[in-house]
């Protein structure tokens, strides 16, 4: 009797490794996977992700579609994921927006960033860049600083709007640099980087690519680029870090993630298939071409990019005193 109660106990003990391994084995079946956009169709994030769900179609022979349920900031797509089985069927593009920056800026969030979602892989990271109108009296940041401190709260900056990555990166900028900042908020960055363009407001830190036609036309002013290392986009524009503020970093990155409490074993397999497509030459050379710099680092380090963006940035909405909405 004792030897067979063992051997139930042992079974039972073995019943969730079994549903773990099948589960890993059976994806991606015959079933399509559905990766969301919490955005419209046609921004940037929608572009990456019908690149990267066509290339995993490819490599796992398998219909992967692409689905945008944008509204709300990308609120409404992202809290729709956390409502889905964890099965390898339902996957999510996600950005530093919605899993970084959102708990800080939106109230009743439907989703909580840390319990809600299995990460997966990093995509890549995009900088912004800190861009001024060429009639500002300042060639480099630290001229720009040196400007701002000499005029405190007369220097403007324009942003997509309170709560966004371009306005909590323009307060972690002045917080950094101790400066006042007179801030302009619009409906978008691309009603805001006009006014900038026509001399209405003096700076902006803007995505890259947006910004890299005005440059070459003479019609803005590149300063610094505000991730750790320089884009290989703008080899000769220094990092904010470079330009006296040591340990500065300000980047917009995109992820994958799943629903929560996906089986480890089918966490891997997923995060293995999307790096290698991530690895592929054509697949850098497209993101290259839209600013952004490959990564694919698997889930654990995406994981811990998710944790400490948002104490970040929970912290810079507190400087920059901003309320959720």
């Amino acid at each position: 009797m004792r030897k067979t109660l063992v051997q139930l106990a042992l079974a039972a003990m073995a019943l969730p490794l079994a549903g773990t391994a099948s589960a890993s084995d059976a994806w991606p079946g015959s079933k399509p996977i559905h990766l969301i956009v919490p955005y419209a169709n046609g921004g940037s994030t929608d572009l990456v992700a019908r690149q990267i769900g066509n290339a995993l179609g490819k490599r796992l022979n398998q219909t992967v579609v692409v689905e945008n349920k944008a509204g709300a900031s990308g609120v409404i797509g992202t809290s729709y994921v956390a409502r889905q089985p964890p099965d390898g069927y339902t996957l999510m593009i996600g950005t530093v927006s919605s899993h970084a920056i959102a708990p800080s800026v939106t109230t009743n969030l439907p989703y909580d960033v840390s319990k809600d979602f299995t990460p997966i892989t990093t995509i890549g990271t995009i900088p912004d860049l800190i861009v001024v109108n060429p009639t500002v009296p300042a060639n480099t940041l630290s001229d720009f600083i040196k400007l701002a401190k000499s005029r405190p709260g007369k220097i403007s900056y324009a942003s997509a709007g309170p709560g966004t990555s371009s306005n909590l990166g323009a307060a972690y900028f002045a917080a950094e640099a101790g400066i006042s900042l007179n801030g302009i908020p619009y409906r978008g960055s691309g009603p805001a980087l006009i006014d900038v363009l026509g001399g209405h407001v003096d700076m902006m830190l803007d995505v890259i690519m947006t910004s890299l036609e005005p440059l070459k036309a003479g019609k803005l002013k590149a300063l610094a680029v505000t991730s750790k290392t320089r884009s290989p986009l703008l080899p000769n524009v220094p990092t904010v870090a470079e330009s006296g503020l040591p340990g500065f970093e300000a980047i917009i990155w995109f992820a994958i993630l799943a629903p929560a409490h996906m089986p480890p074993a089918l966490q891997t397999k997923i995060a293995d298939n999307l790096d290698a497509v991530l690895a592929a030459p054509d697949m850098k050379k497209f993101l290259l071409s839209q600013g952004i710099e490959a990564v694919g680092t698997g889930p654990v380090p995406l994981a811990q990019t998710i944790k400490a963006d948002t104490e970040k940035w929970r912290r810079i909405a507190q400087i920059a005193h901003i309320k959720p909405q």
